[in-house]
């Protein structure tokens, strides 16, 4: 990489990330867990919370000068409209897969800098995989279950390349699905197959190859696609919203993204 302080910084965010899955999976193989229901009727346990201190915590440790903005954390537009960087974090994504049990839910961090990410990390914690990426560095997948001691391990990831007349695996979200999604599918992709997966795991799996298209017509918030933002981008994919403009952050009060299309390297 650039120079060897950005990959310590890496390093380091993979191991908060690693640590709040820890705590996760305490709550996920307990009865300890209970479930309560936010004023937007998504559920919310103690699992979400304690990743979140962890998190913000941790971050603080690294940089107390750069804020952050959590789904658990949630700061005030006329104060973050003045932010040119800052973390975002969605401490438990796919809380409603956690719920379920089916191991599809991930920690998001990502760092963002004039609106755009700039570097993320998704772990995944019931299966012990990590996804990270940085600008101009590329993404990088490693299995692993405990805390890394450097980055030499991990593999370099890249997105399939294909043409939009190939069989293409479309995936989509297995707790939102809707007609929209379903309806503009039959009327864009010629030959497909679809799976679905819950949480940032959809970015992660068309950045590592094992999915090509991700159209989304559903609400989904910054902190949801961040760091998959960058780890598909670095991948070589891209995320666009369907007007075909840029995905960009922090530009307005309101935290909900246009819907949008995550893709592999698609040509005509």
């Amino acid at each position: 990489m650039k120079i060897n302080q950005d990959l310590v910084l890496i390093l380091k965010i993979c191991n908060i990330s690693i640590k709040a899955g820890k705590k996760i999976l305490e709550y996920y193989f307990s009865n300890n867990n209970e479930i309560f229901i936010k004023d937007d009727e998504s559920p919310l346990t103690k699992a979400d919370l304690a990743s979140n201190k962890i998190i913000i915590e941790e971050l603080k440790g690294i940089d107390n000068n750069i804020p952050f903005l959590s789904e658990e954390t949630l700061v005030d537009w006329n104060k973050r409209k003045e932010w040119n960087a800052y973390w975002l974090i969605d401490p438990l994504d796919g809380t409603k897969e956690f719920i379920k049990k089916n191991d599809e839910f991930t920690v998001n961090i990502a760092l963002i800098k004039n609106n755009k990410p700039i570097l993320g990390v998704i772990f995944v914690p019931a299966l012990s995989i990590l996804y990270y990426a940085s600008e101009n560095f590329g993404s990088y997948k490693n299995n692993c279950s405990d805390f890394l001691h450097s980055l030499d391990e991990s593999n370099k990831i890249q997105v399939n390349e294909k043409n939009k007349s190939d069989h293409l695996l479309v995936i989509g979200s297995r707790s939102h699905s809707n007609e929209d999604f379903d309806q503009w599918v039959k009327d864009n992709v010629q030959d497909y197959e679809l799976v679905k997966k819950g949480s940032s795991l959809k970015f992660c799996h068309i950045a590592d190859g094992n999915a090509d298209l991700y159209p989304r017509f559903g609400p989904t918030s910054e902190w949801d696609i961040a760091a998959g933002h960058i780890i598909l981008t670095e991948a070589g994919g891209s995320i666009k919203s369907i007007e075909n403009n840029d995905i960009v952050y922090n530009t307005k009060e309101n935290i909900f993204n246009p819907y949008f299309i995550a893709s592999c390297k698609l040509d005509n």
